[in-house]
């Protein structure tokens, strides 16, 4: 009887020990659609080649969308609900509002990828792919896209609003931001390099240009020409984020904060002396090892807390639950 008993309980924490493990690699893989969804990858980059082609500046705000997801309770579709009477979500948290965009376009994409597969694929997903896409459009490295995410059924604006660095962050709070959701430094200044496509408003480096001097003078003067000092007036004039080449992905950025040409506070602290330097300056120079690093650092940013199995829900509209 002892025996039996011993070999039972055996028996069960073994099956404990596979269903531990199990849940635990029950994560994201680059193969999840071959079967349900094969020609997900190719539908997905269609649209985003559509979408970059009328405007370039659509490539970094699809990035900057899965960026600012995965950085409010992990890769999980969050920042594409709208809120509604009952429920407030992400879009007009600081970080978002007035700047987030490229949702037309994500609409887009999900409504080609609900022709050929309907109710299979996530929006987070689709976010993960299209910033791959947008970065490989704009002449960047491309990479396995791991998937299988489902998408959230709530979202956090006060997540948003505290998750997300600003672009007054220190040097410090980089870090530990970046720390927070399990990105190393040398991952958060692989990622700062996304900076190398878009633009800014106003509002985010006007403090910068008008009163911080380790920025080079002739950008200041050139981006003060459309950034009056008064808050408030031209708040949301743009400024391209690289001076060099604002539509093409490349390690220009870099180069940039090596001459103090950092459009964003943020930008610039991790060339002021500080322990990210060596970093810059290796980027600045060698762009193969920068896009290996980011490359690298997307993959690890699109495994942070995705929700897997029966967690979520395959949403049928980005904007809203079902």
């Amino acid at each position: 009887m002892a025996s039996y008993s011993s070999i039972t309980i055996s028996t069960l924490s073994l099956l404990l020990l596979l269903l531990l493990v199990g849940s635990s690699s029950a994560q994201l893989s680059t193969n999840y659609y071959s079967k349900t969804c094969s020609n997900v990858e190719s539908t997905v980059k269609s649209v985003v080649q559509s979408a970059i082609s009328k405007e370039k500046r659509m490539g970094a705000s699809l990035l900057r969308l899965f960026f600012h997801d995965c950085f409010v309770n992990g890769c999980d579709g969050s920042i594409l609900l709208d809120d509604t009477s009952s429920f407030t979500g992400e879009k007009n948290a600081n970080p978002n509002k007035n700047s987030a965009r490229g949702f037309d376009v994500v609409d887009n994409i999900k409504t080609a990828v609900e022709k050929v597969c309907p109710g299979v694929v996530s929006c987070a997903d689709i976010l993960a792919i299209a910033s791959r896409d947008s970065v490989v459009t704009l002449g960047g490295p491309s990479w396995n896209v791991k998937l299988g995410r489902r998408d959230a059924k709530t979202a956090s604006q006060s997540a948003a609003n505290n998750g997300i660095p600003p672009p007054t962050s220190s040097l410090s709070n980089l870090i530990s931001k970046f720390q927070g959701v399990g990105l190393s430094t040398k991952d958060m200044v692989a990622l700062s390099g996304a900076h190398t496509i878009g633009q800014a408003r106003c509002t985010n480096f006007r403090a910068r240009i008008y009163n911080e001097s380790n920025i080079d003078n002739s950008l200041a003067q050139t981006r003060q020409g459309n950034c009056p000092k008064t808050s408030g007036s031209g708040d949301n004039n743009l400024a391209p984020l690289d001076l060099q080449t604002p539509t093409s992905f490349d390690n220009n950025y870099f180069k940039n904060l090596i001459s103090n040409k950092g459009l964003l506070h943020s930008d610039q602290q991790l060339f002021n002396g500080g322990s990210t330097a060596s970093t810059v300056r290796s980027y600045s120079s060698n762009p193969s090892t920068f896009n290996s690093d980011f490359t690298a650092a997307m993959i690890k940013m699109g495994d942070i807390s995705p929700l897997t199995g029966s967690s979520g829900e395959i949403r049928k509209n980005c904007r809203k639950t079902n």
